[in-house]
C-alpha cells in the first residue's frame, strides 16, 4: 500500500540567484550561481551527488532537448541526469523526480535544478509555445488566447458566482499586488523591488479587464535547486533540524473543465484537488491553522486571491474578504509571497517551484533576514501551469523532520 512522501526526503542545501533582466548571464552561468551556493550551503563535495533532474520550459531558447546542458556546465561526470518540462510546474516537477528517487532508495543524494533565460527572446512577454512540444495544444484548443485574457476571464467569473462588485474585487486584487511589491522590497534577489501604493495599483492602464499592469507577474531570468537525501544521509552529515517533504502532488486537467458544463470557470479544479491529497499525505487537518506560509502561483493577482479558496484556505466566496482583512499580509494569520512571489520575485518558469522552496526553506533555518516569519510549522508551495480551463497544478509541503 502506498504511504506517500511524508518524512522520506531531507533538504540539505538550496540555492537561487537574483532574478531579473540578467543581461550579465546566459542559462549556465545562472545554473552555475545557483548550484554553487546550494553545494556550499549542503556542505557536501559535487561528486556525492548521484543522479539529477534539469527543469526547463522554453527549451529551445534556452538550453536545448536534452539534459546535457546540466551535466555539462555543472561537469557532473557520469551520473544519470533527467530533463522535465510541465509548464509552470516545471520546477517543482524536477524538485519531484529528485525527491522519489531519494524516497525510492534508488540513489541517497539527487539534485534539483530549475532555470529559465527569458529577456533575450526579443518577446515583451512570453514566447509561444506553437512550434514546440506542446504546439498542439495551442492551435486546438485556443489560438486567439492570452494569458492576461484567460485569467481575466477567471476574474470576471469569480466576481459574477459571488456576486462581488467589481470595485471591491479590484481593491482586494490591489491588496495582493502592494503586499507583494512591499515584500519584495526586502528582498534583495527579487526582480521589482520597489513599493507601490493601492491608488497606483487601481488607476493603471487595463491589460484585460479588470487586470490592470500591477495586477500582471513579469517575465523574469534566474535558476534556482535544491539537493535531497535521505533524513538518515542528512543526520550523517551532521545536519540538526533539517526540512524534509511532507507532501507532493501533482494534479492535471482531464479536459472535462473545458468539453462539458460543470465548470463555471470560477476556480481551479487540479488546484482543489491536488490540495486536498497533499494535506491528507502531511496529516494535515486544518489547513487554515496548521500552515505557517505559503508561496502560490500568483501569476496574476486574482489567480492568488482564487487560489486561497482552491488550497481551501479560505471559504468559497470570501478569498477577497480575506485579503482585505490581512489574513496573507506578512504579519497576518498565514503569510502568502513574502519574498515577493511571482509578481515581484519574478517568474524564469523553469525556476519558479524551486524558488518558492527556497523561500520556505530560507524562513525555517531563520535566514529570510527583515522579512522572516517567526516560528514556522509548515510551509507550502502551489503552481499552476496552463490556463483555468486546461492547466498543471502542484502542491509541496514542507516542514522540519518529525514535526
Amino acid at each position: 500500500m502506498a504511504t506517500g512522501i511524508k518524512d522520506k526526503v531531507a533538504i540539505i542545501g538550496m540555492g537561487c540567484t537574483r532574478f531579473g533582466e540578467r543581461w550579465d548571464a546566459g542559462a549556465e552561468e545562472l545554473m552555475v550561481e545557483a548550484f554553487k551556493e546550494c553545494l556550499e550551503d549542503a556542505g557536501i563535495e559535487k561528486t556525492d551527488i548521484e543522479a539529477a533532474w534539469l527543469g526547463t520550459c522554453f527549451d529551445s531558447i534556452n538550453v536545448g532537448h536534452s539534459a546535457l546542458p546540466l551535466s555539462l556546465t555543472l561537469r557532473l561526470s557520469n551520473i544519470p541526469v533527467t530533463r522535465v518540462e510541465n509548464y509552470c510546474a516545471t520546477g517543482t516537477e524536477a524538485f519531484r523526480g529528485a525527491c522519489y528517487a531519494v524516497a525510492s532508495g534508488a540513489y541517497d543524494v539527487a539534485l534539483a535544478l530549475g532555470v529559465e533565460k527569458l529577456k533575450d527572446i526579443g518577446f515583451g512577454g512570453l514566447p509561444s509555445f506553437v512550434g514546440s512540444d506542446s504546439g498542439s495544444l495551442n492551435w486546438q484548443w485556443f489560438p486567439n488566447m492570452t494569458a492576461p485574457g484567460a485569467f481575466a476571464q477567471l476574474a470576471s467569473a469569480y466576481a459574477a458566482k459571488y456576486k462581488i462588485p467589481d470595485h471591491d474585487l479590484k481593491r482586494a486584487m490591489a491588496h495582493v499586488s502592494v503586499k507583494s511589491h512591499a515584500n519584495a522590497v526586502l528582498n534583495p534577489k527579487a526582480h521589482l523591488r520597489k513599493a507601490v501604493s493601492e491608488d497606483q495599483v487601481m488607476s493603471a492602464p487595463i491589460i484585460a479587464h479588470p487586470l490592470g499592469l500591477y495586477d500582471c507577474c513579469g517575465v523574469s531570468d534566474g535558476a534556482a535547486c535544491a539537493i535531497v537525501t535521505t533524513p538518515e544521509k542528512a543526520r550523517d552529515l551532521g545536519k540538526k533540524g533539517f526540512i524534509s517533504v511532507k507532501a507532493l502532488q501533482l494534479a492535471l486537467s482531464s479536459g472535462a473543465e473545458m468539453g462539458y458544463n460543470d465548470w463555471d470557470g470560477d476556480h481551479f479544479v487540479t488546484t482543489s484537488k491536488c490540495s486536498t491529497r497533499a494535506y491528507q499525505e502531511a496529516g494535515i487537518s486544518n489547513p487554515r491553522a496548521e500552515i505557517s506560509m505559503m508561496e502560490v502561483h500568483d501569476c496574476f493577482s486574482v489567480t492568488e486571491l482564487v487560489t486561497m479558496e482552491d488550497l481551501h484556505i479560505s471559504e468559497r466566496g470570501q478569498a477577497y474578504k480575506d485579503v482585505m482583512d490581512g489574513v496573507f499580509d506578512r504579519e497576518g494569520q498565514t503569510p502568502c509571497q513574502v519574498d515577493g512571489g511571482l509578481k515581484c520575485f519574478g517568474h524564469p518558469i523553469g525556476a519558479s517551484g524551486l524558488r518558492m522552496l527556497y523561500e520556505m526553506y530560507l524562513q525555517f533555518h531563520g535566514k529570510a533576514g527583515d522579512r522572516q516569519i517567526e516560528d514556522p510549522r509548515f510551509g507550502l508551495t502551489h503552481n499552476l501551469g496552463g490556463f483555468p480551463a486546461m492547466n498543471v497544478s502542484s502542491v509541496a509541503i514542507v516542514g522540519r523532520y518529525g514535526e
